[in-house]
Formats: C-alpha cells, sequence, structure tokens
C-alpha cells in the first residue's frame, strides 16, 4: 500500500493521525493529573527522552537505509550506461555483416532500457520493456554466437561477449535495486513509535494542567514530513525524488551519431 499512495496523501493522513493521537494525550494526562506524584512525573519525563531518543534512532537508521538504496540505483544507471557504451564500442570490431547487425540492435537496446526506466508504475509498459529487453538480449547473443563461430579465436568477439555479459548483468541488478524498498513493517514501527512519543509528550502537559499543542503539533508536522521524505526517496518510479537516467540518454545521442 506504501508504494501506491500519494506522498501528499500519506502527509495529510499521517498528520492528522498525529493530531488525534496529541489531543487524546492531553486529555488523558489531564484527567489523571491529579493521582500524579512528583515521582511519578519525573518517570514519565524520563520516559519521554527514552521515547524521543529511540524515534530519532529509528528515523536515522530508515533514512539511511532510503538514501544508500536511492545511491545505489543512481550507481546502476551510469554502470548500465557505460557497460552499453563499451559493448556499442567494441561492437565496430566484429566483423560484417555482425557489426551492422548488432549497431541496429544496441541502439533499440538503449531504447528499451530508457522505456524501462521511463515506465514508472505502469505494469503493461514495465512488462512491455522488460519483453523487449530478453529479446534484445536473446538476438545480441546470437549475433555474438555467429561472430564467434566464424572465428573462434576472435579477441574483439571474445571481449564484445564479455561487455554482452556485464549489461546482461546490469539489467538485471537494475531491475532488482528498482524493487528493493524499505520493508513496510519499518515505515509501520516508526508511525507506532512516533505515535507514542507523541502521546506521552502531551501526556506530560495534561498532567501540568496547560496546553503546548502548537509546539507539539510542529514537531508532529516534521515527524510526517521526514516519514514522507523518506518514502518518496525509497520509492524511484514515482513522487518527487527520483532517479534521473541522463547517462542512458547521452548514450543513445552518441549511439545515433556513430557512424
Amino acid at each position: 500500500m506504501l508504494w501506491t499512495i500519494n506522498e501528499f496523501a500519506f502527509l495529510v493522513a499521517i498528520f492528522a493521525i498525529f493530531l488525534v493521537f496529541i489531543e487524546v494525550g492531553f486529555r488523558t494526562g489531564r484527567r489523571s493529573g491529579a493521582r500524579h506524584d512528583e515521582l511519578s512525573r519525573s518517570h514519565i519525563g524520563s520516559l519521554q527522552a527514552a521515547i524521543l531518543g529511540l524515534l530519532a534512532l529509528l528515523l536515522g537508521f530508515t533514512f539511511a537505509m532510503a538514501v544508500s538504496r536511492y545511491d545505489a540505483r543512481k550507481s546502476l544507471v551510469l554502470d548500465e550506461a557505460n557497460a552499453i557504451g563499451t559493448a556499442s564500442l567494441r561492437a565496430r570490431l566484429l566483423p560484417s555483416p555482425q557489426r551492422e547487425e548488432v549497431g541496429a540492435l544496441i541502439w533499440k537496446y538503449v531504447d528499451a532500457r530508457i522505456g524501462f526506466l521511463d515506465a514508472g508504475i505502469d505494469p503493461l509498459r514495465l512488462d512491455a520493456a522488460n519483453s523487449t529487453t530478453s529479446r534484445l538480449q536473446e538476438q545480441l547473443w546470437s549475433q555474438a554466437g555467429i561472430a564467434a563461430e566464424r572465428d573462434p579465436r576472435s579477441m574483439p568477439t571474445s571481449l564484445f561477449m564479455q561487455s554482452l555479459n556485464d549489461v546482461f548483468d546490469l539489467a538485471e541488478k537494475q531491475r532488482v535495486a528498482l524493487e528493493n524498498h524499505v520493508p513496510e513493517t519499518v515505515f509501520y514501527l516508526l508511525v507506532v513509535v512516533s505515535i507514542i512519543a507523541l502521546v506521552f509528550i502531551e501526556y506530560g502537559w495534561g498532567i501540568a494542567g496547560k496546553r503546548r499543542q502548537g509546539s507539539t503539533a510542529v514537531f508532529a508536522f516534521l515527524i510526517a514530513l521526514v516519514l514522507t521524505t523518506i518514502l518518496d526517496i525509497d520509492r524511484p518510479r514515482r513522487g518527487l525524488i527520483q532517479v534521473g537516467h541522463e547517462s542512458l540518454l547521452r548514450l543513445k545521442a552518441d549511439v545515433n551519431r556513430s557512424p
């Protein structure tokens, strides 16, 4: 569910939930304020500090997990573009007619990889891009096999086949990386811990009989904003923060200009 919900809707919904529990915490604390002595109030203050520390730790680790996945996806786009570019250069050393056939197939392959990254969360476009990629991989390998049969000792053919292996491996790594997210259970845990922290904060103010909901609401909004940012970073196919594929676009332009 988290990977399909709109980021703005998630931010509004989670902030509204936080506000509800802030009010619940304050009213509960105000009703039970007379039953607390100084020792119990000190204990509640210690619990507040401990839960806020736990929340900060969880937010930091989850943010780091999302950013590391984002960086890995960016690196894979660059690695894939470089691998395809290397294969394209080595294909020029193949004998004719494989040289021309492979050049045309690589041009189509770059288009297929760009289409894969541009497909977003549309399952039909993703299936089409993956099918096209698999078909072109078979055709490229077939052409490499023909060249190898003609001259099994050809160094250019051997290097080209090695490059194709790298290209195919990176395509699968790219696919897996785009499907690798921070587990939803971690997000649910963050939401639960955030709610408990906010409830304890307002519970303490309720015991004291003073309202500080404005500052607590600002804090709640910041937590909701951080959660939304983590969610956005961790969903590379939609949202404001996406993995660019300028390297593949430049490669396509270079392939178009190549003889």
